[in-house]
């Protein structure tokens, strides 16, 4: 068996105490706008709490002064009036514990509501490498079932934890009042408890992050199993996707059984604990309730705060796993959050309105790992309003250069420039602003077709009616039903191939870009689609620089300029009348291509 050397395991526990203490922190940041409505709470929470104390008192002076005592009784000093102050007393407890639940509970919501925003800005400006190593099943864990935790504990565990941590400071001080040494004889077992809950502690806290961490796999795999669903269904493949999920399924139902376990021991050990304490306490007081040196007004009260200091303990025990879950969610936000210093800061940087759209590589490389490089010394010039087309077997770095244009990932060596300015110093939302891309696989949302193309943003009706117009989908969109109000399922799902492309170029053409870029935009499409796609390139080529990534040749017949990828390196670039004459890699690729349509 391996061992873990005692550094590591020192390091992984400095590392988890910080994340802790991180996320008490973050707790704490988030409680501080609240802090008034919490105040306000805590007020209730002394009331309710002195309505439960006063309560066995009055009991105690009932037995003890008029059932045992037979003292004379007048006006509120007699049994009547005492259970009318019994009844006065526990009416204000319940008021007040109302309006305790009312405040902490409307405050919790307001908190989570605020924290949900903030994790989804946060998953919003993630950077694409944080997303690239990142399950998406993580992130939906965080923003659902973590903060799902997170409300549970400050509108349910937080109003008991309070309650019960005060309840018994003040059943503390009632029975010191009462007698010290009965005080110190019912606590006698508090030890023995409190050992037993520590023991149970760290085990209870490790198996909730495995818990966790399997519950956002089951998500991720759920994402993944609904968006491949065609391709499941297409390859027979349900009974093995089936497989993985219940084997993924019984890990976490371990996990779940362990925590049922370990759930099942507090709350027992709580009820056995306080029946040892009144037996112990009754054993106790036996010879000096015969000695009368006790009264038993005085044991019934003692016995009556055992129970109710066992009760919340009890209850405690209860919200103990709650707690310990809330505590590990958060710690799981607030790595979240740790990442807010390395987010896109789409305000940040030179402004520039409108770019002219000249680009120039510089000597670039890069790798996605900083080892394998995918670029190498790349190094080319795209004046403004050219078409310029990328060519090249898969892998040899072509989308990877219209990520970098977009500023998606940053260069390890040498610089992009756009209009003579670095990309990196460009604010973001004014490059995105100005660049609209077309991808092979086109993503729609739930909406509407008008949503779809302009995505929310503020673009006149006359603009929208253009773009569909020279994205040729004018004719397929106003024939349809609702027509450009009409609905769009999830990713498009009831919409072909082609008309989810022709949707994707009316959303391009409608931001009206500086630079176009098309990647593979008519690799999945038919002939005529095809056709209609050639159409529209050209509608929005004209005084734009355009990038096309292209497998059909047909496509970048118009181009102004040809780059050919191979291995990460450009093998060869030119006009493409250049480089037919040259006879190079892309006459080459154009000869394959007439020789496949001749024989086809």
């Amino acid at each position: 068996m391996t061992s873990i050397p005692n550094n590591l395991t020192k390091e992984r526990s400095a590392s988890r105490d910080k994340s802790e203490a991180g996320a008490v922190r973050l707790l704490l940041r988030l409680s501080a706008p609240y802090k008034f409505q919490l105040l306000i709470a805590c007020l209730c929470v002394v009331i309710v709490n002195g309505a439960f104390l006063i309560q066995p008192l009055i009991l105690q002076r009932v037995i003890d002064h008029f059932l045992i005592g037979g003292a004379a009784q007048s006006g509120l000093n007699s049994i009547g009036g005492l259970a009318l102050l019994y009844v006065a007393v526990a009416a204000a407890g319940g008021i007040f514990s109302y309006l305790q639940a009312l405040i902490v509970g409307k405050a919790g919501q307001s908190l989570i509501h605020e924290l949900r925003v903030r994790v989804f800005s946060i998953i919003e400006r993630l950077p694409l490498p944080y997303l690239d190593r990142t399950s998406s099943g993580r992130l939906i864990t965080r923003a659902t079932n973590d903060t799902a935790e997170i409300s549970e504990l400050y509108t349910d565990v937080v109003i008991s934890l309070v309650k019960d941590v005060l309840l018994l400071l003040g059943i503390i001080y009632a029975m010191l009042l009462l007698s010290p040494s009965l005080t110190l004889v019912s606590f006698t077992v508090i030890p023995v408890m409190a050992f037993l809950v520590l023991f149970i502690k760290n085990k209870i806290k490790k198996n909730f992050f495995h818990m966790k961490h399997f519950i956002g796999q089951i998500n991720g795999f759920f994402a993944e199993s609904l968006s491949g669903m065609r391709v499941i269904q297409s390859f027979r493949a349900e009974r093995e996707k089936e497989d993985q999920f219940l084997k993924l399924n019984g890990e976490y139902f371990k996990t779940t059984l362990i925590q049922v376990r370990l759930n099942s021991v507090l709350k027992p050990a709580s009820d056995m604990f306080q029946s040892l304490a009144v037996a112990i306490l009754v054993w106790f007081s036996i010879s000096r309730i015969s000695g009368g040196t006790l009264q038993i007004g005085v044991l019934f009260a003692f016995t009556t705060y055992i129970k109710q200091f066992f009760s919340p303990i009890s209850d405690l025990a209860d919200k103990y796993t709650s707690i310990q879950s809330a505590l590990v969610s958060t710690e799981r936000i607030y790595e979240l959050i740790r990442e807010e210093d390395r987010l896109e800061q789409p305000d940040r940087g030179i402004s520039m309105d409108r770019l002219h759209g000249t680009i120039e590589f510089r000597h670039v490389w890069f790798s996605y790992n900083d080892d394998d490089w995918v670029l190498k010394d790349v190094s080319f010039v795209i004046d403004k309003g050219q078409t310029a087309a990328f060519i090249g077997e898969t892998g040899a770095g072509k989308t990877t250069i219209i990520s970098l244009i977009n500023g998606f990932y940053r260069v390890q060596k040498g610089e992009i420039l756009i209009d003579g300015v670095n990309v990196n110093d460009i604010r973001l939302d004014d490059l995105r602003r100005n660049i609209s891309v077309v991808l092979q696989d086109v993503f729609l949302f739930s909406g509407t077709i008008r949503y779809n193309i302009t995505l929310g943003d503020d673009i006149a009706e006359e603009n929208v009616l253009e773009a569909l117009q020279a994205s040729c989908a004018e004719e397929f969109v106003l024939g349809s039903p609702g027509g450009i109000e009409g609905p769009v399922t999830e990713r498009g799902g009831t919409l072909s191939a082609g008309q989810r492309q022709l949707i994707s170029f009316a959303r391009a053409i409608a931001h009206d870009p500086a630079i176009f870029v098309l990647d593979e935009a008519t690799a999945n499409i038919d002939t005529h689609t095809e056709k209609l796609i050639q159409k529209a390139i050209d509608n929005v080529a004209n005084g734009r620089t355009t990038l096309i990534i292209a497998h059909r040749l047909s496509t970048i017949a118009g181009a102004d300029l040809i780059i050919a990828m191979k291995e990460g390196r450009i093998s060869e670039s030119g006009h493409p009348r250049e480089l037919l004459q040259q006879g190079g890699y892309y006459a080459e690729l154009l000869e394959e291509s007439r020789s496949h349509m001749v024989s086809s």
